[in-house]
């Protein structure tokens, strides 16, 4: 662990100067000035850092480029996403959220409530299954079947509340449903009283790399409305989709 901390400090100290020696590293983290042209060559193989000059002079790589490339697009789809959403919540009365597939799991990356929201839950940041969630069941729809069939292998479909989809036959019928129809949604699968739909926003090749999804309570979010305003929740979703890139 000394050694990773002391190459992210490495990292950040030619991030803050712009470049720097072997001599200036080693006294700045206090170490050898053998150990720190060791942790500046193990970066260097890396491309996480290049030298600058004959002089001898390090300075970060094009290498951080691909670590942040893997970041980047969800920045973006949040940037993109946000006004969108904060207009659905308004317009449907209902909480909105963007969310994309991380591991085995859907996770959250913004929210908006609307005038109507009855809970002060923030979805943003959790983790949430993907059999069991209108998001998660719109990533799960879009990936290829080998992999949707090798994640789920991993994850099986654990029982969330009485409703929840546990069989591989009926959620794989629910997933062709919800590409035929262009939207999935959840029927107190996630949560006892919590109805939810969601539809695939799209990058600029067409892959379905997020979803945006609206939910409240039952009572309320009926499944008549909630299958009468996916029209307006899919047209949002391809606005993001076309602030991404998309021309479909």
């Amino acid at each position: 662990m000394q050694s990773v901390d002391r190459a992210i400090s490495v990292l950040e100290i030619l991030a803050r100067r712009g470049d720097a020696g072997v001599s200036e590293v080693a006294a700045e983290i206090d170490v050898h000035k053998s150990t720190a042209f060791r942790l500046l060559g193990a970066l260097e193989a890396r491309g996480l850092v290049e030298q600058a000059s004959e002089r001898g002079k390090y300075r970060l790589g094009f290498g951080l480029v691909r670590l942040a490339g893997a970041v980047t697009g969800r920045i973006d789809i949040t940037q993109q996403g946000l006004p969108v959403c904060e207009r659905l919540a308004e317009e449907l009365g209902e909480t909105v959220n963007i969310a994309v597939l991380q591991e085995t799991y859907a996770i959250n990356l913004c929210q908006a409530r609307g005038p109507g929201a009855i809970t002060a839950h923030n979805w943003v940041g959790k983790l949430t299954q993907l059999h069991a969630t209108s998001s998660g069941k719109i990533l799960l729809a879009h990936l290829p079947a080998k992999d949707r069939a090798a994640l789920l292998a991993d994850t099986g479909l654990p029982r969330a509340t009485p409703h929840t989809l546990t069989s591989k036959s009926r959620l794989e019928k629910n997933l062709a449903e919800a590409r035929r129809r262009g939207y999935a949604w959840t029927v107190e699968e996630y949560e006892v009283g919590l109805h939810a739909i969601a539809a695939p926003i799209r990058d600029r090749d067409g892959e379905v790399t997020a979803a945006l999804s609206a939910s409240g309570p039952s009572y309320r979010f009926t499944e008549e409305r909630m299958h009468a305003l996916a029209p307006v929740l899919i047209g949002g979703a391809q606005e993001i989709s076309h602030r991404m890139g998309h021309l479909g």
